[in-house]
């Protein structure tokens, strides 16, 4: 398990994470989203014991991270910005992981090989950047570690290489029990990908929930009334906006659903509906409700 606790990192004069605090399970596939900024490469990077932080504390299994090895190679980061050594393949950077990672395994090596398809002699600097993404996903899985960090996970990759490094997390968590730490800008990835899901936001995590309540706990309302109405119509249900076009209006509503229909059809609609909302639509509320301004292109396209 993760264990961060008060965490408070700067640079120079700008803190990027203040007072942070956040529990990682073991064995799940735990996803970091937010705003540009919001410090999520950063965490990623505290977690792994790159930087050190200016107070808090990170352990792992109740161990300090920072400057222990020990614990360091229980851990694999693959960076949003990839750096091999130059002019070189994936079999000298296969020996170069193995001389660092007790437990990589050269099998295991092997077989992801035949899986990306890729040439492991084939110069590193002549691949585009999907087949390089591709290539540190085969060091990062072969290093058999506990704990799987990727920054913007997807980046670069075809829909058949993202399909392929899901269902590779996936092994890794479900035979390993490994815990995979994943950042994306696609929210639609992190939402068909993993079990637990925190917003950063202003140097804080705003809320970490497992992916199904999250979606559960938020959902849009459609309702229509015969009789001249406005908003002050569904007090006593927590509405975060509204908008209505003639006689229909639409609710986004943070609460539990069977209580909230209960509530609206005692009113007497005469239309009702109950939709689901993706994970795009959840972060977009969740994050205006905080003051983050979203343009009105962006507000529209999840109305």
């Amino acid at each position: 398990m993760i264990q961060i606790s008060d965490l408070i990192k700067r640079f120079d004069e700008k803190t990027v994470l203040n007072r942070l605090n956040c529990t990682i399970p073991e064995g799940c596939v735990y996803g970091l989203v937010g705003s540009n900024g919001s410090g999520k490469s950063t965490l990623l990077r505290l977690i792994s014991g790159i930087y050190r932080p200016e107070s808090g504390t990170i352990t792992i299994d109740g161990q300090p991270v920072f400057d222990n090895p020990a614990v360091k190679n229980r851990i694999v980061f693959v960076p949003d910005e990839l750096f091999f050594l130059p002019h070189t393949n994936l079999r000298r950077m296969e020996k170069l992981y193995a001389s660092v990672y007790e437990r990589f395994s050269h099998e295991r090596f092997e077989a992801l090989l035949k899986d990306f398809g890729l040439d492991p002699e084939a110069n590193l600097n002549t691949f585009s950047k999907g087949m390089r993404r591709q290539a540190a996903t085969i060091l990062a899985l072969s290093c058999r570690a506990d704990f799987i960090l990727f920054d913007e996970t997807f980046d670069g990759l075809d829909p058949v290489m993202r399909n392929l490094v899901k269902s590779l997390l996936y092994r890794e968590v479900l035979e390993r029990n490994a815990t995979a730490v994943i950042t994306s800008h696609s929210l639609r990835e992190l939402e068909d990908t993993c079990d637990q899901l925190a917003l950063l936001h202003a140097g804080g995590i705003i809320f970490e929930s497992d992916v199904d309540h999250l979606k559960t706990s938020l959902f849009k309302v459609q309702v229509a009334f015969s009789d001249d109405y406005d908003d002050s119509r569904f007090e006593g249900i927590d509405v975060l906006n509204c908008i209505k076009r003639g006689s229909v209006a639409s609710l986004i509503v943070r609460g539990d659903r069977d209580e909230t229909e209960a509530k609206i059809l005692a009113m007497g609609p005469v239309l009702f509906e109950i939709l689901p909302l993706s994970l795009e639509e959840v972060f977009v509320y969740e994050m205006g409700q905080r003051g983050y301004e979203f343009s009105e292109v962006l507000k529209q396209e999840v109305q």
